[in-house]
């Protein structure tokens, strides 16, 4: 790839970026390799700009979102700054291209949504706002979960009632236990969609906080660190609707006393007093 980094098409460019991120989606173990590739294509991106078709486009957003913290921020806005107007006032998108794209967007604006000095974009929500409006009713499952958090997003009714399936992790319930245990007054539901976005793993309904437990699956690469696009997303979207959010990694739970610091992070944040029994606070 690297001897052939000047011969690039826009067609290699969009589809070698779209395969990085699938198979990151898909637990491919990250390599200096993978590395090394994205920082070779993305510089191409803002080069071709101009050259790009909209199925080129769709795929590249998406791509670039999906890989979330991977792509520096500055990097991300000016790659969809450059790129989404240009998807958006194509006339001729196909339902997919338009769901990828709107995806996309929504991401770009999770994360500058969770950088308080950021500029946050209102075109790109008024291009999400154009795409939105351009989406046909559909079966499908997945594109009926972007479509609702895509209404979610612009403060829409949502025209459909999307399904998802309530996974519960092992770490999520024993450290649901764990929080009831030592909290054993506080009212915990578990894997509830609220306004019909994707189950949260744990709600303290009287706290109006969510707690996310997350496994490698909702990192690039597995490192418990740099969090995909979809991870972004989901928290992103809670925060919006006003929840707080407590995101904790797996990675976290291994040992009691990593236990203990969490559930104290959540008594403060919830601002709940201390128990008297269970788990004693560190703070």
């Amino acid at each position: 790839m690297n001897i052939q980094k000047d011969q690039f098409i826009t067609q290699g460019i969009a589809n070698l970026l779209w395969a990085i991120a699938k198979l990151v989606d898909n637990g491919q173990k990250w390599t200096p390799g993978l590395n090394e590739s994205v920082a070779l294509l993305l510089p191409r991106v803002s080069a071709k700009k101009t050259n790009f078709k909209p199925q080129e486009i769709a795929n590249l957003l998406w791509a670039v979102a999906k890989l979330g913290e991977f792509v520096a921020l500055e990097d991300v806005t000016s790659t969809f700054e450059s790129l989404v107007y240009r998807i958006s006032e194509n006339p001729q998108l196909s339902q997919k291209d338009i769901l990828m794209s709107l995806w996309a967007i929504m991401v770009c604006c999770a994360r500058l949504s969770m950088v308080s000095h950021a500029n946050k974009n209102n075109r790109l929500e008024k291009y999400m706002d154009d795409l939105f409006a351009r989406l046909e009713n559909t079966d499908n499952v997945e594109d009926q979960r972007i479509i609702a958090m895509a209404a979610s997003w612009l403060g829409k009714a949502c025209p459909v009632v999307p399904h998802y399936h309530n996974i519960i992790s092992k770490p999520q319930s024993d450290f649901r236990n764990q929080l009831q245990s030592c909290i054993p007054s506080l009212k915990i539901e578990e894997e509830k969609s609220l306004n019909s976005l994707p189950p949260a793993d744990l709600i303290l309904p009287d706290h109006n906080m969510v707690i996310e437990v997350q496994g490698s699956s909702h990192y690039v690469a597995g490192d418990f660190k740099t969090r995909n696009g979809s991870t972004l997303l989901k928290i992103a979207l809670l925060r919006k609707a006003g929840f707080k959010v407590v995101e904790i990694p797996v990675n976290r739970l291994l040992n009691q006393n990593s236990v203990k610091r969490c559930i104290d992070q959540i008594k403060t944040r919830a601002d709940i007093p201390p128990q008297g029994h269970g788990f004693v606070s560190l703070s």
